[in-house]
């Protein structure tokens, strides 16, 4: 009896084996499941910012250690409910809706692999809808934010990497405060 039973084990031991051998090769794995250095240069395209003329960055761009860790993945921008948002570069709206019960704009930039977020927003443009920089595409929705305060979660992706939405805004715009002229040193006066 013993003898039939380890028969059968090396039996199915050896098909077992031969399956693992004649399987195919396994799939790579899709690029937004490999943590891997990717191009994270961003053109400065952007023209307006989503809210207001220049809000308080209530919370940064954190990038995750690993695909899954933890981080932000935006920008969370101050912002009543009720103000509008708008278009920071050109593009084409890719989506316009709800997602998970918060208002979302997609656009994908014109011209780049690139693509920005706005939520929570309440949409004013449809998929597939043409925009230009500081065009309004909705408003700031009262509920949903996951800030203290009302916010725009503002977010870039380029194909499924995460990069800083900042990034996308020229160091002019960046800027706080009024422009300083300073003395030009070791130039004789008139």
């Amino acid at each position: 009896m013993r003898a039939k039973r380890y028969g059968r084990c090396g039996t199915w031991l050896v098909l077992g084996f031969l399956l693992l051998l004649t399987a195919p090769a396994p799939t790579p794995r899709p690029p937004f499941l490999t943590p891997t250095a990717t191009d994270t240069s961003v053109p400065a395209i952007g023209r307006a910012w989503p809210v207001g003329a220049r809000p308080t960055v209530l919370r940064g761009w954190e990038p995750p250690a690993t695909v899954y860790g933890r981080g932000h993945r935006g920008v969370d921008l101050a912002a009543p409910p009720g103000s509008p948002v708008r278009a920071v570069a050109p593009g084409r709206v890719s989506f316009a809706g709800r997602v998970a019960g918060k208002g979302v704009v997609s656009v994908e930039l014109t011209g780049t692999d690139l693509r920005t977020t706005y939520e929570p927003v309440t949409a004013s443009v449809k998929k597939g809808a043409e925009v230009a920089p500081g065009e309004v595409m909705g408003t700031v929705e009262p509920t949903g934010s996951h800030c203290t305060t009302t916010c725009v979660h503002w977010g870039l992706r380029r194909g499924e990497t995460y990069l800083d939405p900042l990034s996308l805004l020229p160091p002019w715009l960046l800027r706080r405060g009024p422009s300083r002229l300073l003395p030009v040193l070791d130039v004789p006066l008139p």
